[in-house]
């Protein structure tokens, strides 16, 4: 859904001078799939072929023996299951493209799939060497469903984020917007009246119409598309114009930033794992994660690449990918030291190929083609959330996992937690209030031993107990 203009606008040529990448950070959506409003929706044929050639293209750039932008020590051919980590959310559509794309980036390997056994018989992998690589689940669930729902933050489980889009549908730009278009959803109704009401024509909906519509004029013969007469390419294209709009929306705000906790927990993942690889010294080299378009387009608000570039304001279209390049300026075999380390961003707007190249953009409002590792992990960290307690803080979130790191106090100035008990820490009102308690309950006690003319006796001394306990009998 982005334009095409800015691509050929910012075309930054690739350095031809000698380097080195030493890892490499992905994150990709997935391939074309049916409608969100007839779930549960699958990943189309179409879609399957998409992601596998973003992934043989990336292949051609990090992995294969004459890659172009080799990734130092990376196996070309048979995959080394330490060097990669690949994750997607509990999603179909998400983990399908996953595995399509790792198709293409690790092919079969044919014969060289054979082994031999203790016995000298041999065994070929089935599907002609077909590789096996995991696709481990995102932490926390982020993301869970997201394919299942029309509004990415009801997959989330941020309270905060919710909370957060929906001052949306309270803003002016909304507002405006939804009174502007009244007449233009309205007239479409007879294109979506099997699946919509028509109250639900507006542009409180404005993607999951566009979302219906977009699916079928590209999975649908045109014939089977009723009232196709009203879709016309200006009405497409608005439709495409008003969906961006709505979701960059929801996913971003410059100042109730909250709801971008997609590209938030994106930058945490992309920093811890390229740390890993700085201080293993490369041996962890290539992440991949699969996600929805909302955290491409939180992210792009996050980093200052929407204020830049506007066309990264609208939903990248389908398997859709960006990389972060970790590499020195030196042509290397050693793991070069962190003050040499730089890194760069590419993007590619719907499948990555020869003929869709990723392009470079500038991180952060700047104009180098790169940014130093120190500078990039500074400016990153300004807004990652890289654990569970800083999504559970940031989140508001006070149940299950994150019931953890909640308690009655509350942030100050500098994010430390205090509470509000005259200065008193809630673990010592805690501890103080126990003792109050213990010495009320004691005080009752000996008052009713001494009106109930009680008094206190060993069980020693009447053989019925262990030595040293005590029971109050009748005086």
């Amino acid at each position: 859904m982005l334009g095409a203009a800015v691509f050929s606008l910012l075309s930054l040529a690739l350095p031809a001078t000698a380097e080195t990448v030493v890892g490499v950070y992905m994150f990709s959506r997935h391939g074309d799939r049916t409608s969100k409003s007839t779930p549960p929706t699958s990943l189309t044929n179409l879609g399957y072929q998409q992601v596998y050639h973003s992934g043989s293209y990336w292949r051609s750039r990090y992995v294969d023996g004459n890659a172009t932008s080799k990734v130092l020590g990376l196996k070309s051919d048979i995959v080394k299951q330490s060097q990669i980590a690949v994750t997607a959310p509990v999603d179909n559509v998400l983990q399908n493209s996953a595995i399509g794309f790792l198709q293409g980036l690790y092919p079969p390997v044919g014969s060289d799939s054979v082994q031999t056994l203790n016995n000298d018989s041999t065994v070929a992998a089935p599907l002609d060497g077909y590789q096996l690589i995991p696709v481990n689940i995102v932490s926390g669930g982020t993301g869970s469903g997201s394919e299942d729902n029309t509004w990415l933050q009801d997959a989330s489980g941020c309270a905060n984020a919710k909370s957060s889009s929906n001052n949306y549908f309270s803003s002016a730009e909304y507002q405006e917007k939804l009174s502007s278009t009244s007449d233009f959803y309205t007239n479409l109704y007879p294109v979506v009246n099997r699946t919509f009401a028509e109250d639900y024509m507006s542009f409180k909906n404005a993607y999951a119409i566009y979302d219906l519509i977009n699916v079928a004029t590209i999975d649908n013969a045109s014939s089977s598309i009723q009232s196709s007469n009203l879709l016309s390419d200006d009405t497409l294209y608005q439709l495409r114009t008003l969906a961006n709009a709505h979701e960059y929306g929801l996913a971003y705000n410059a100042s109730d930033n909250k709801r971008a906790i997609s590209g938030m927990q994106l930058a945490g993942e992309i920093l811890t794992y390229l740390n890993r690889t700085i201080s293993s010294k490369g041996a962890n080299k290539l992440g991949i994660q699969f996600g929805a378009y909302a955290t491409f387009l939180s992210f792009f608000g996050l980093s200052g690449l929407a204020d830049t570039y506007m066309d990264l304001t609208g939903v990248p279209d389908y398997a859709s990918s960006m990389a972060f390049e970790l590499y020195t300026d030196a042509d290397t075999d050693s793991f070069p030291s962190g003050d040499d380390l730089r890194v760069r961003f590419l993007f590619a707007n719907g499948s990555a190929s020869a003929s869709n190249a990723p392009q470079v953009f500038p991180l952060f409002g700047g104009t180098d083609n790169s940014t130093s590792w120190a500078d990039f992990e500074a400016k990153l960290g300004a807004f990652a959330v890289r654990n569970a307690e800083q999504w559970c803080t940031t989140c508001g979130n006070t149940t299950g996992t994150c019931a953890a790191y909640s308690d009655s106090s509350t942030q100050d100035v500098d994010g430390q937690k205090s509470g509000s008990n005259g200065g008193i820490s809630n673990v010592v009102a805690g501890v103080i209030g126990a003792m109050v308690t213990l010495a009320v309950i004691l005080g009752l006690e000996a008052l009713v031993l001494a009106l109930g003319g009680f008094r206190v006796v060993s069980k020693k001394s009447l053989g019925v107990s262990p030595a040293g306990s005590s029971v109050a009998v009748k005086a």
